[in-house]
C-alpha cells in the first residue's frame, strides 16, 4: 500500500488513538455551531491541535449532520514551492484512528486537469491536511478521503482548482475541506482587525472579493496578513457555489492566544461552513 506516513502525531496532536480520540471529543462536546441543513464544503485551521481543535471542531460538527461518501481536503504546501497541486493519488494517508483509504477515481479525475500532478515530496511533511485527519477520521471513519496540496496560490490554479473540484465530485456525495489558518503573528488587536476582513468575505460567500484581498498583498506576504491557505479556501469555496451551496457561515473565531495567553505575536483561526444553511433556533 501506499500510505503517507504521520508527519506531525505525536508533536502537533495525540499520537495514540485513545488520547487523540479525548481531546477531539472534547473540543466536538465543547463546539456550537447553531446551523441548519446540508453542508458541501468546510474551513477549518491546521495549527497544533490544541491551538486549532477548538475552532475546526466547529466547522466538523456542522458537517457532521450531512451525509458524504467522500472527503476531499485542501490545504497550502508550507515546506515545497511549486506550480499546480499535488495529489496523492492512491493507498492511504496514516493516522493514530487507522489509515484513512484514497478515494482513486476521484484522485484521478482530479489528476486530469492540467495544474495537477503526483508530488509526493510535498506531502511527506505537510501538516495542513495531517491536521485535519483527526476530525474527518473521528467522525467518518469509513469514509476515503482525496488529499491535495496546493503549490504556489495564485489566480490561475485558484480557479482552475475550483473548476476541477467541482467536476470531480459532480456525482458524488463529498464534504470539501479548505485547510487554512489566517494572520500570523501580529498582536491580537491587529490580528482581530485583518480577520475580520476575511471573516466578512466569508459570511457573504464572496470568493470573488476574498481572492481581490489575498492580491492586495505581494505573494510572500499574502500568507501573514490573510491566510496561508487562502488559495484552498477559495478554490474550495468556488466548487461549493457551482455544486449549488449557496450559503456561507462564519462559525466561530479566535486566535492562539486564547490558548497561549501570549497575544503579542497570534495566529487567527476560522470555521466556517458553506451549503444550504439556515440559523438554528
Amino acid at each position: 500500500m501506499n500510505e503517507r506516513r504521520p508527519a506531525v502525531a505525536g508533536t502537533w496532536y495525540p499520537g495514540t488513538a485513545g488520547a487523540l480520540a479525548t481531546d477531539v471529543d472534547d473540543y466536538l462536546d465543547r463546539a456550537d455551531p447553531r446551523v441548519r441543513g446540508s453542508v458541501r464544503a468546510i474551513i477549518a485551521p491546521h495549527a497544533g491541535l490544541m491551538f486549532s481543535g477548538p475552532v475546526a471542531a466547529w466547522a466538523y460538527k456542522a458537517a457532521a449532520a450531512s451525509v458524504f461518501d467522500v472527503v476531499v481536503l485542501v490545504g497550502p504546501s508550507h515546506f515545497v514551492g511549486f506550480e499546480g497541486v499535488s495529489v496523492w493519488p492512491r493507498g492511504a494517508f496514516g493516522s493514530p484512528f487507522g489509515p484513512a483509504a484514497i478515494d482513486e477515481a476521484v484522485a484521478s479525475a482530479i489528476l486530469a486537469s492540467p495544474i495537477a500532478a503526483e508530488r509526493p515530496d510535498a506531502h511527506a511533511r505537510e501538516h495542513s491536511l495531517e491536521m485535519q485527519l483527526p476530525f474527518v477520521r473521528r467522525l467518518f471513519p469509513a469514509l476515503p478521503i482525496v488529499p491535495i496540496v496546493v503549490g504556489y496560490q495564485v489566480r490561475e490554479t485558484i480557479d482552475a482548482l475550483g473548476e476541477q473540484l467541482a467536476r470531480a465530485v459532480a456525482d458524488r456525495q463529498a464534504l470539501l475541506v479548505a485547510s487554512t489558518d489566517l494572520s500570523h503573528y501580529f498582536d491580537a488587536a491587529t490580528a482581530d482587525r485583518l480577520d475580520g476582513r476575511v471573516r466578512a468575505l466569508v459570511d457573504a460567500f464572496d470568493s470573488d472579493g476574498l481572492l481581490s484581498l489575498y492580491e492586495e498583498y505581494p505573494e510572500r506576504e499574502r500568507g501573514r496578513y490573510v491566510a496561508c491557505g487562502g488559495g484552498a479556501a477559495i478554490a474550495v469555496m468556488r466548487a461549493a457555489q457551482r455544486l449549488g451551496a449557496r450559503d456561507g457561515r462564519v462559525l466561530h473565531y479566535a486566535h492562539s492566544g486564547h490558548v497561549s495567553g501570549d497575544n503579542e505575536g497570534v495566529v487567527g483561526y476560522l470555521a466556517a461552513a458553506f451549503g444550504s444553511l439556515s440559523d438554528a433556533d
